[in-house]
């Protein structure tokens, strides 16, 4: 079993497996675009960047200035040899305060690694990150739950809140919902939230 500390070393471990193998066929790029186009601005900052591809080199490709964050070293140095005009942080998520903030926060296939209670307190922390009218986008479980995945034959911990607590969170920390795609069939079975900031930090 996999527990949500063991995330960043997992990680860490298959990094250049995962990097070499991660699905690059850009399955993502509706739900990118529609953040592009949602978003005041280029700048992004994404978390759990993991080696940059095809993500982060997508949204560089389309203009944007990405920022990097991830917590496993090792992903961001390939982060780094794969983007080489872009910064990247090594950092965790849950306790970043980077002093500056963003068009849009992705969180792809990442955020739903952190434990509940752990997801509840990001929210703030993607307010402070955000300029007023910025765009957060993040993939989840379609309901509230923990299920254990893999990740190149290692056990992964994965948690989600149900629809309605990430209703009640957006509107605590002034966001307002775009729009919710549970097992999105044209993303590979994503389920991917979009909310924009409202009231700037």
């Amino acid at each position: 079993m996999s527990s949500p500390s063991e995330i960043l070393q997992t990680y860490e471990t298959v990094a250049d497996q995962w990097d070499r193998r991660r699905d690059k066929s850009l399955f993502e790029r509706r739900h990118l675009d529609r953040m592009l186009g949602y978003a005041p601005g280029r700048r992004i900052l994404d978390l759990g960047c993991g080696a940059g591809r095809p993500i982060a080199r997508y949204l560089n490709d389309r203009r944007a200035t990405v920022t990097g964050l991830d917590g496993a070293p090792t992903m961001a140095r390939r982060f780094a040899e794969n983007l080489p005009d872009c910064e990247v942080i090594v950092g965790d998520m849950r306790t970043m305060a980077l002093g500056r903030q963003f068009d849009a926060v992705l969180a792809w296939n990442s955020f739903f690694h952190l434990s509940p209670d752990d997801q509840r307190a990001m929210f703030p922390v993607f307010a402070n990150h955000l300029v007023a009218r910025g765009i957060l986008m993040f993939t989840a479980g379609p309901r509230a739950g923990q299920p254990i995945g893999q990740v190149e034959g290692l056990s992964v911990y994965h948690a989600s809140l149900s629809p309605s607590e990430y209703r009640d969170l957006f509107a605590k920390n002034g966001f307002e919902e775009i729009s919710f795609t549970p097992e999105d069939p044209d993303c590979n079975g994503h389920t991917v939230w979009m909310a924009r900031r409202t009231v700037s930090s």
